[in-house]
């Protein structure tokens, strides 16, 4: 049976335009279920159906969920617990429109027989499909589909009642009236007796406002009267402008609509990031002024009057988890402008405005820890994410003694005006506070790194084993098997995804490859390991492991060149005398490597004269030519940054840290970077030259002169005068940049120079002008990533670029769309941010797994100043902690300076670039994560103990109750 189904759409130029599209029905469409055929007892869907006990449901039954129990109830939806699920089509297309996170989550569960969840084309089936009636909305068109489906499950599948489960109460009245059984999705999960636990997975977001408290204990009646004291009974927050004056606002101009970007040092002061670019970015400061907007919601706001205008704060709150608002207090009154704590009156005003309304929630679930309860009984709990930009979380559950001292994962589902803090649910435990699987997986979590083991029908994409390159491939290719071409690269590293070769030519010049592993070869666009490549975006290296882009049998195997192995390649060759390109050439080419060696092993060979075999003449080579691309490169102003790296030592049987030790950069080091630098720009410049519209290029803008100001004013009360107008300029002056009696000066000042930078970026060539491909830190006029389609899904993208530029193979057309590169490029940028963080956060916590057990004295430099701490850098270890200079009842013996910035003690001036000794020991706390605890050893300070606080107000801290709100 063929239907027309019509519908208007306003298209991006204005134009009203009617779609009319053929829809075919059917009687024979499959439903995908195995009850429709005579299926054993042993069937895993007969045997987990039987399995469920519920006291509504005391027989055989399927389930039905609507959109929105779909949506809301996705954690419960996934419990293993939950079996006989039907899903329809009207509801998962419904769920792919407004939730594309969620759509994927119920898609997985697909794949899993032993949960039996199936899907019912329903919209195709002439019995369940229905039109949509005159005058009734398209929500209420599809509830309506959803009941006739029920209706249709409950007479085919006789054997089995069918319940349909909504939480929306017309829809349930209606489906009652019908003669279908029906529940909400409370009633029907507080029913399953095996499972007490899943309530706690309910989200309350489709329940109504309405709190309702279960008082089984007299604690928790009494407790109810802290909720309303609290803010119940008030609105804590103002309310949010109607959506229609919301888009009106935004049309007009008078609101501003971007995402919220929290502090993270400081919850309650953030940024909005206006969608025009153009705009500087916004202060919000202040719970009222947030307004419930969360960390990366997508916010409109109203601009506040010039003369309402504030300062950036320079407070950072303590991490003490005890606290029921830990340092809220410093910033309100500094926001209020009271006393010695009074925000900056010397620095130029922000503009500053306040969240009117919210655009999308981007909430996610968030791990981390609850607080100690109240009392014994209580079932109301604050949960602290260990994410420090987003609030505190209130959940109820009845596994709160189990779940105390645990890391566990919670979701919100709403933030009313009345309550000071959102509302959550519990999704799941990860496991006991400090240990490092436990810890592992929240910051992988945290940090949005896909980690799962890849899927068979990503596996499916592998090629079989062995394997071996085809003669037709060889024919296609350059054979440089012949080469002396070696890799060089860290001890330990498995996926080697480049190499490099040098001999001298007849005219004397030199040719010099560098060969980059084929990937695309084995990665075909389109297909299930293109698209798993393509969500995880770049390997994560975290201090124990490293999570894979793509499967190990490519990434450690087929696509890495280890020695004495024929592999696929990628090869750029030039030729070249002292530093001056003559001529590029790029080839798809098979080799064969020599030699896969180490930064320290290279080296070695590069030293000793005794040596003159093939592999360490060529390395001398290159590493001459290496110093004269190097000479010039600096010469045209691209800079030389550094960064607090270690490298950790591991015992055999723990896996825990034993040593601790800064990276060691040799010759080596620079010799691999200058050639894959050089790779990178000549390959950026071919795909430009044939793609202009769609080259993936990556750029690095110019910092603002602005972010320099504290740099600038801290190296000139060591005598230093830095010029930052323009990077070859920053370069200059951080080479003469010197102090005789502190080697580690300069050093530190490019530390601090790094963080004035902006974030690299990539890009697609079309979205932007060619002056604003210009990378910065290299002083290059195109830049690009090339060398590393192992770890890097944007080097995939050039590689088949590239490919298609030599006419060596063809490439998915969406290639050749900028939109759709420019929205790759984005998610890329979003990964590599991430994953940069994640390694960070892995550095942190296996230094504290260090630090177990040990007091450590050790010398640091102080990196910033801020009104109630300073940031200390310790080089040794790598390590960046806050040492905070005032007690909890705002007393300090340090005075604030901000116009240098500067803390002053008697005679004792602590500054940026200055020295200090610490102590460091990790304080073991119970329930709670293990804190690295800092002492200032030296300058001594009369009066200033532990740095932090006095024994009676530490001992008055931990006798603090938390008030829930």
């Amino acid at each position: 049976m063929l239907k027309s189904r019509s519908f208007v759409k306003k298209t991006k130029r204005g134009a009203v335009v009617k779609v009319v599209r053929e829809h075919y029905l059917r009687d024979d469409v499959w439903t995908g279920w195995q009850g429709e055929k005579r299926v054993s007892c042993a069937d895993p869907f007969v045997e987990n159906v039987a399995a469920r006990k519920s006291t509504l449901c005391p027989f055989k039954h399927l389930l039905v969920p609507d959109t929105n129990v779909v949506l809301h109830q996705i954690d419960v939806l996934e419990f293993h617990g939950i079996a006989g699920l039907i899903l329809l089509q009207t509801v998962l297309e419904e769920v792919k429109h407004r939730n594309l996170p969620v759509y994927k989550r119920i898609r997985e569960q697909l794949d899993d027989q032993n949960r039996c969840f199936y899907v019912l084309s329903n919209e195709h089936h002439k019995d369940m499909y229905v039109e949509r009636e005159k005058d009734e909305s398209a929500n209420d068109r599809n509830d309506r589909a959803i009941r006739v489906a029920t209706a249709w499950c409950a007479h085919k599948f006789a054997d089995y009642k069918v319940v349909l489960l909504t939480n929306d109460n017309a829809n349930k009245e209606k489906a009652s009236l019908a003669g279908l059984l029906t529940f909400t999705m409370r009633q029907y999960v507080e029913s399953l007796s095996d499972y007490p636990e899943l309530v706690d997975k309910l989200s309350q977001a489709e329940e109504g406002n309405t709190k309702v408290y279960m008082y089984t204990h007299r604690a928790e009646y009494l407790q109810s009267f802290l909720f309303q004291r609290d803010g119940d009974s008030e609105k804590v927050f103002p309310e949010y402008l109607s959506s229609a004056r919301l888009h009106a606002g935004i049309k007009s101009g008078k609101l501003v609509q971007g995402t919220y970007q929290a502090k993270r040092n400081n919850y309650l002061e953030g940024f909005m990031l206006a969608q025009d670019s153009d705009r500087q970015p916004i202060l919000i400061q202040g719970r009222q002024n947030i307004n419930r907007a969360v960390h990366d919601d997508i916010v409109a706001i109203e601009m506040l009057p010039e003369n309402e205008w504030s300062y950036s704060s320079d407070i950072v709150f303590r991490e003490d988890v005890e606290d029921a608002e830990p340092g809220e207090d410093d910033l309100e009154t500094a926001i209020a402008g009271k006393g010695k704590n009074a925000l900056s009156k010397t620095k130029e005003r922000e503009p500053s405005g306040k969240v009117v309304g919210i655009i999308k929630r981007n909430w996610r679930p968030y791990c981390g820890i609850l607080l100690p309860a109240l009392t014994k009984h209580t079932i109301s709990r604050i949960f602290v994410p260990a994410e420090k930009r987003v609030p505190r979380i209130r959940i109820t559950t009845r596994q709160g003694t189990t779940l105390d001292g645990q890391r566990i994962v919670v979701s919100i589902d709403e933030w009313s005006r009345s309550s000071k803090y959102p509302q959550g649910h519990f999704v799941k435990a990860l496991g006991p506070v400090g240990d490092k699987d436990a810890e592992n997986e929240v910051l992988l979590l945290e940090h949005e790194i896909p980690h799962q083991q890849f899927s068979e029908n990503v596996l499916k994409d592998l090629p079989s084993m062995p394997w071996s390159i085809s003669a037709e491939e060889r024919q296609k290719r350059v054979d440089l098997r012949d080469v002396c071409v070696c890799s060089v690269d860290p001890p330990g590293c498995t996926d080697i995804d480049d190499a490099l070769h040098c001999r001298q030519l007849s005219n004397g010049n030199f040719e010099v490859g560098v060969h980059i592993a084929d990937v695309t070869h084995f990665i075909r666009p389109g297909s299930p390991l293109d698209k798993e490549a393509i969500n995880r975006g770049t390997t994560v290296y975290l201090v124990d492991r490293r999570i894979d882009m793509v499967p190990e049998l490519l990434s450690s195997n087929l696509c890495s060149l280890r020695a004495n192995e024929e592999r696929l390649a990628m090869s750029c060759i030039w030729e070249m005398n002292e530093g001056t390109i003559l001529q590029t050439k790029f080839h798809k080419t098979v080799i064969k490597s020599k030699a896969a060696l180490t930064y320290e092993e290279a080296q070695l060979r590069i030293d000793d004269k005794s040596k003159v075999d093939e592999v360490t003449e060529a390395l001398r080579l290159l590493n001459s030519l290496a110093k004269a691309l190097r000479q010039k490169r600096l010469e045209n102003g691209a800079l030389v940054l550094a960064s607090p790296e270690v490298r950790f030592d591991f015992g055999d049987e723990s896996h825990d840290p034993i040593n601790l030790d800064s990276k060691e950069m040799r010759e080596t080091n620079h010799l691999v970077e200058e050639f894959m630098l050089l790779a990178n720009i000549s390959v950026a410049t071919k795909i430009h030259n044939d793609f202009p519209d769609c080259a993936v290029l990556r750029r690095h803008q110019q910092p603002p002169l602005g972010k320099f100001d504290s740099l600038l004013r801290a190296a000139q009360l060591k005598g230093i005068r830095l010029e930052v107008d323009n990077g070859k300029a920053l370069a200059q002056s951080l080479a003469k940049a010197e102090l005789p009696d502190d080697p580690y000066f300069n050093t530190l000042l490019r530390i601090l120079s790094t963080r004035c930078m902006m974030q690299a970026l990539y890009f697609c060539s079309g979205t932007e002008p060619e002056e604003n491909f210009y990378h910065y830190g290299l002083a290059a006029s195109i830049y690009t990533h090339f060398t590393s389609p192992i770890r890097r899904y944007p080097d995939i993208m050039v590689h088949r670029l590239l490919a298609v530029a030599i006419s060596a193979d063809t490439t998915h057309p969406d290639m050749l769309v900028s939109r759709k590169v420019q929205e790759l490029c984005n998610h890329f940028n979003h990964r590599h941010r991430m994953a940069q963080l994640a390694g960070r956060a892995s550095v942190q916590l296996h230094t504290q797994i260090f630090f177990k057990g040990k007091v450590v004295c050790v010398e640091g430099y102080i990196t910033s100043v801020q009104r109630n701490a300073i940031s200390i850098l310790i080089p040794r270890y790598g390590l960046e902690t806050s040492l905070f200079l005032r007690d909890d009842e705002k007393k300090s013996v340090f005075t604030f300076n901000e116009q240098v910035p500067s803390q002053t003690a008697g005679s004792v001036r602590l500054t940026v670039f200055g020295k200090v000794k610490v102590r460091l020991q990790v304080e073991k706390r119970e329930l709670r994560p293990d804190k690295l605890k800092v002492e200032l050893v030296w300058p001594q300070v009369a009066g200033f103990n532990e740095g932090v606080s006095s024994p009676k107000n530490e001992s008055k801290r931990k006798r603090k109750k938390v008030a829930l709100d």
